[in-house]
């Protein structure tokens, strides 16, 4: 848990929600932290003990404890874009994510766009710039039309989004993407419904958790309405029979398409019946009041069933 995102805090709460409901007749979990300054292992106590990157182990009082799986809880870089997963993968050491170029394909919202465009999944109209890049607010209206959202291509957590209704605001939240990548995204706004929904392998099937519906009374689904209280969950979904039905299969669809595993939860705009894909999460919160757990919940899976299925599936993995 924890990584070098502005999503660290969150993390260290999903992987402390993990770590309490890992079930100790079956495991003995390690409380991890990763972060930019130091690897450490935290013990119930608080104290602090080094992890040797050599093979992710750590000594404690002369004894030294390699482990069997890692549980991925880092949101954003370096456990959500892969980065961390192929030095697991180089040491041989299983992990509950996807493989890591999954998991970089995935954490870079363009490229992820790309893919899923050329299987015919609807997308929002979206431009692309890096940083540096000549900036025409003319150009940009004619492509996605007012308003717009600008987002960091790879960030989560509604970090650096904005929603823009004239050129003086997508400039505005330009330089606010910048800021937390030199990629970014600006796509055009569907006005529809806005649902997220889990995908994950279950008891050796890829199984659709039930769908939540956001509403807020916010402009947009932010950081404020995601973390603060600011915006309504609704699970299930507030859905006709035949839209949910094709939420269900898109989600089902774009997971294969992108060859996942482990968990994913990605969100989709309802326009006129047709679901929108936005953006895929590969570590997804994992609060109790979190969107997947909620919809594991709400599909008869409690946290502790949920954390040992990847687990287990996780080191049943051929290496």
């Amino acid at each position: 848990m924890g990584g070098f995102s502005s999503e660290v805090d969150i993390s260290l709460t999903s992987g402390s929600v993990v770590y309490k409901h890992i079930d100790r007749e079956k495991y003995t979990p390690f409380a991890i932290h990763i972060l930019k300054d130091k690897w450490v292992y935290v013990d119930e106590n608080e104290n602090e003990f080094p992890i040797d990157k050599n093979d992710f182990s750590v000594t404690v009082n002369n004894q030294k404890t390699t482990f069997d799986c890692v549980f991925n809880a880092i949101h954003g870089t370096p456990g959500e874009d892969g980065k961390i997963l192929s030095y697991f993968d180089l040491i041989g050491l299983k992990h509950t994510s996807a493989p890591f170029y999954q998991m970089a394909l995935t954490f870079n919202k363009r490229d992820t766009l790309s893919v899923v465009k050329h299987y015919g999944i609807p997308t929002a109209n979206s431009i692309y710039l890096n940083q540096g890049d000549v900036i025409n607010t003319d150009k940009i209206i004619a492509k996605v039309g007012l308003p717009c959202f600008i987002k960091p291509n790879n960030a989560g957590s509604s970090f650096g989004i904005s929603k823009a209704y004239n050129a003086d605001e997508i400039l505005t939240g330009i330089q606010k993407a910048y800021k937390e990548d030199t990629e970014i995204l600006i796509e055009s706004f569907l006005d529809g419904t806005e649902v997220s929904v889990g995908v994950i392998q279950y008891k050796g099937e890829t199984i659709v958790l039930p769908i939540t519906e956001i509403t807020t009374d916010n402009d947009f689904f932010d950081y404020e309405a995601k973390y603060e209280g600011k915006s309504e969950e609704i699970t299930p979904a507030r859905l006709t029979e035949t839209d949910a039905t094709k939420v269900r299969a898109i989600a089902k669809k774009v997971y294969k398409i992108l060859n996942m595993s482990g968990f994913s939860r990605s969100e989709y705009i309802l326009v006129n019946g047709e679901p929108h894909f936005l953006e895929m999460n590969t570590v997804p919160g994992l609060t109790e009041e979190s969107l997947l757990p909620q919809q594991a919940n709400e599909a008869g899976i409690s946290l502790q069933e949920l954390f040992s299925n990847v687990l287990e599936t996780s080191l049943v993995k051929k290496e």
